[in-house]
């Protein structure tokens, strides 16, 4: 089972024992967790020490290490070297990939974003029918910017007119920012597995950005987070707490629509990313497949991580 382990409270040693990933304070074991059900590891905390041990362990699993900042944000990852058998002729063929692939490439995913934005507002009971208009429009590398469009009308429906996005504010948005970044921790690990290179995106292109296909990737699973933190608010929640972050730690396990059936979050990112190497390989953007928009009822599949 995949699982993302979350270290939140400061001081903490994390070390690696006999397959296990342990965490201690002050000498004393606090914690386990199975190095081979580890998906990824973030720190949020201060002063948190690990061993080199432990860093070798999770990158020969493809388990990413990722360290947040106070915005709980991602500022830095390790990332194993070798990925997948295939990995040189991969990155290859990703590095080599022309424009007009990566501009279909990216129509997909945005794509596919705008309609998991209208599935999750179908499943509050808005009307989403406008979205579906949209998602028609987007040409090849969005050069109407649809996907902006599209976010101008879903985040005031979704959360409200007053509501800002704002990486740099508490609140709802630290909720969303930690969500993402269990996303992006799980998309990393799919796209370093399919020997992919996690910096040469398809659209994401800033060069201090080491996990650009990563983001590349995750955009059509950002909703998702959204929805949780919908829940959420709509309980009282309205900042990050040791419960709310399992309930986003837990989003890998989610069971959705996969294009062969019901499959994991995970599951699906490592499709998504398999998928995705094949496409810059056979230079057919048509070969992508990303993840299904989910009905109400499997939206509503969200409470379960609320218990």
């Amino acid at each position: 089972m995949d699982r993302i382990v979350d270290i939140a409270t400061d001081g903490r040693h994390l070390s690696a024992y006999r397959g296990f990933l342990i965490v201690a304070e002050d000498g004393q074991e606090v914690g386990r967790v199975p190095l081979d059900d580890v998906a990824g590891v973030i720190v949020h905390a201060h002063g948190v020490t690990w061993t080199t041990n432990l860093a070798v362990a999770l990158a020969q699993r493809g388990a990413p290490l990722l360290l947040c900042g106070s915005n709980h944000a991602p500022v830095a990852v390790c990332l194993p070297i070798d990925g997948h058998h295939e990995v040189n002729g991969r990155i290859r063929a990703q590095w080599e990939a022309g424009k007009p692939l990566s501009k279909q490439l990216w129509k997909r995913v945005v794509v596919a974003k705008i309609r998991w934005q209208a599935a999750v507002l179908e499943a509050q009971g808005h009307s989403a029918a406008a979205f579906e208009t949209l998602a028609r429009k987007v040409g090849s590398g969005d050069p109407a910017n649809v996907e902006a469009q599209a976010a101008r009308r879903y985040w005031p429906l979704l959360m409200g007119s007053g509501f800002r996005r704002d990486r740099a504010a508490g609140g709802a948005n630290a909720m969303l920012n930690y969500g993402y970044t269990v996303l992006r921790s799980l998309c990393a690990r799919a796209v370093v597995a399919a020997g992919l290179h996690p910096a040469i995106g398809i659209h994401h292109a800033n060069r201090g950005n080491a996990l650009a296909l990563a983001d590349d990737l995750m955009e059509p699973f950002r909703p998702l987070t959204d929805a949780l933190v919908v829940r959420l608010l709509a309980r009282g929640v309205d900042s990050l707490t040791p419960a709310s972050k399992r309930a986003f730690a837990g989003l890998v396990a989610l069971d959705l629509p996969g294009d062969t059936g019901t499959t994991t979050v995970s599951g699906i990112a490592t499709r998504s990313a398999q998928t995705l190497a094949a496409c810059f390989q056979t230079g057919r953007a048509a070969d992508l497949i990303l993840p299904v928009p989910p009905s109400a009822l499997e939206i509503a599949g969200l409470d379960g991580l609320l218990q």
